[in-house]
């Protein structure tokens, strides 16, 4: 009644049969339910999927992840007060500067190959003990994935990562499930790096205008607190040391 909608034209958007239906009736719907932005993003997005001819997208060539542009770089290696970094919509850390590799010296390291979701659910010793508030970071991770997947279901790498997870892992299947999707812009989140110690960062998302299935994301640390010193220490005892997993580095 909120959206304005029979039960059964309802009944059958809930089913999955979403194909063109109209601006206006997504609207009602997202506003009828309260969705948030992502989650209205997300709405609009399982639209425009459902009415692309599945021939068409079956077609298309996967995508693969590539170095990043030498503009982009430069970018990344001009912040030098905290760590920075761009990644996908698949969690594949695709560059980083000097800061950057150090603070993620063990995603780098993990066998997950630089990927954040493979970090979060497959190496879990690592992980747990980099996110001390791990539960969230999972969630978050899973909620990104989510709702790349429907900006671009048809993502044959995606789809691979998921089933990959899927597969190894209990955490990651149940909270796939759970549909949530998320905006990850701007936020603080709590580390703790096996040699500086504990990090609270606030963290600053952005889109590349050039590239827009690419975040640029950038953490700092309030002005004269403990996380800005061990930043500073962490700087100093990453320069000049190989591009390891902290484990390594950290050996006698």
């Amino acid at each position: 009644m909120l959206a304005d909608l029979s039960v059964e034209y309802y009944a059958k958007l809930e089913r999955g049969n979403i194909a063109g239906a109209s601006a206006g009736v997504l609207d009602a719907i997202a506003s009828a339910l309260q969705l948030d932005d992502a989650e209205r993003s997300h709405l609009a997005d399982l639209a425009r999927a459902a009415s692309t001819p599945g021939l068409l997208a079956r077609r298309r060539p996967a995508k693969k992840a590539t170095p990043l542009r030498p503009g982009l770089q430069l970018a990344l290696d001009a912040i030098t007060a905290g760590p920075a970094f761009v990644r996908n919509g698949r969690l594949d850390v695709l560059g980083a500067n000097a800061l950057g590799r150090a603070f993620y010296a063990d995603v780098f390291a993990s066998p997950g190959l630089g990927n954040l979701a493979r970090f979060n659910f497959l190496d879990l010793e690592r992980s747990t003990r980099f996110y001390p508030d791990w539960e969230t970071a999972a969630d978050t991770s899973v909620a990104i994935l989510r709702t790349e997947a429907g900006r671009d279901p048809h993502d044959r790498a995606l789809q691979d990562l998921i089933g990959e997870l899927s597969t190894r892992s209990d955490e990651f299947r149940v909270r796939w499930g759970a549909h949530n999707v998320r905006r990850h812009g701007t936020g603080v989140k709590r580390f703790h790096h096996a040699v500086v110690g504990d990090l609270t960062l606030a963290f600053e998302g952005l889109e590349s205008t050039a590239e827009p299935e690419l975040s640029f994301l950038i953490y700092t640390a309030e002005p004269g607190s403990p996380s800005e010193e061990r930043l500073r220490l962490l700087a100093s005892w990453a320069a000049g040391r190989p591009a390891a997993g902290v484990d390594s580095l950290t050996a006698p």
